[in-house]
Formats: C-alpha cells, structure tokens, sequence
C-alpha cells in the first residue's frame, strides 16, 4: 500500500507560543530541533514510500532537501489543519493509498514508531494519535487519504471521531507513547523529558 507521510512545519519564530510564555522566552530553537526529529524518523522509516513537508520556513526546507523529502509550498501561513490538508492534496497527486500526518513536535518519535504503527493498522479507515491528554491528535493516519478532512486544534481527538463517524468510516484511537508526548507547555516538556531514553 502506497504510503506517504506529510509533515507541516510553521514559521519556527511563530512555533511555541504557549512554551515560550510558561517559560518566559522565545523557542524557535526547540521548534526547530524537534521538526527536524520528526523529519529524521519519518524518512528513515521503511514503511513509508515518501516524506512531505508542507512549509515556508528556511531552515525546514533545508532539512528536507537534505533528506530528499519533497517540500510542498505554503504560500501563506495556513495553520496546521489547511497546510496538512495542501499536503494530502499532493500525497493524493503522487498516487498514495494512505497518509500519515504527523505533528512536528514529538521529539520521541522514532522510525520504529512509524514502522509499527503502519503494521499494525493497514485496513480502511482512520487512526487518531492522541495526546497524551487525550483531547488533542499529534497525528492521523487516513486510508484512503481522503477517508476525512483534518481539523487540528484543541478537542480534535474527539473532532476527528465525529468527523469519521459522519463520513461512515471506521475510526481507532492508536496509544503510541511517542505520538502522546508533543510539547506545547512546561508541563509537556517535562513529560517528554521524564520519557526519554537515559
């Protein structure tokens, strides 16, 4: 089954804003660090056919090139839900069967999670990767691609539920430690800190 992941990357200067005011600075050097994670697990991964990242941030592109994932541009700052969906849009164009949305700010992401996850779900339908709140989605994996269209943003585990339900189409909520674990607040730093590989 053809598989492409899409990654949306923000302007690292705008990332991180509810981080920035727990901790009383800016963060677009964590931001970036952690894109470039995700960025790293998910073209090592072997299940994937192809890495997007949808972006207009420099440093994102420049990562990407080095890893021969295509960039998909974003002319604009789209917010998460509209530059995921430009990169469903493209993943549909270069023919894949499903996709993979992952957040760029799950710094314990490996390209075994991804592997794993792509193994154990490969039938139609939608996989929601929760937060570790379970409220919010770090990630989703769509068969078809278009199976729904995404909607990031506080209470979207259980958004992309109803969404799958009103489009008749089987949904699952994955626990998958590294998608759990993004960093919006102190408090998630502290998780992903205490979950880290000694």
């Amino acid at each position: 089954m053809r598989t492409i992941a899409v990654l949306p990357v923000k302007s690292f200067d705008a990332a991180k804003t509810r981080l920035a005011a727990d901790l009383g600075e800016s963060q677009p050097e964590l931001a970036q660090r952690m894109a470039a994670g995700v960025l790293d697990a998910l073209c090592a991964a072997s299940a994937l056919d192809a890495v997007l990242v949808v972006t207009r941030e420099p440093a994102a592109i420049a990562r990407a090139a080095e890893l021969r994932a295509e960039v998909v541009d974003e002319p604009e700052l789209l917010g998460h839900s509209a530059a995921a969906a430009r990169g469903v849009a493209r993943a549909v164009a270069l023919g894949a069967e499903r996709v993979l949305l992952a957040a760029g700010d799950c710094p314990l992401l490996t390209p075994a999670d991804v592997d794993e996850l792509l193994a154990r779900y490969d039938d139609p339908g939608v996989v929601i990767l929760a937060d570790r709140h379970g409220t919010g989605t770090n990630g989703l994996l769509l068969s078809p691609p278009d199976a729904i269209a995404p909607a990031f943003g506080p209470g979207s585990r259980e958004r992309h539920a109803r969404l799958a339900d009103e489009a008749g189409v089987p949904w699952v909520v994955a626990a998958i430690e590294a998608f759990e674990l993004d960093v919006d607040t102190a408090a998630d730093l502290a998780a992903v800190r205490a979950a880290a590989p000694r």
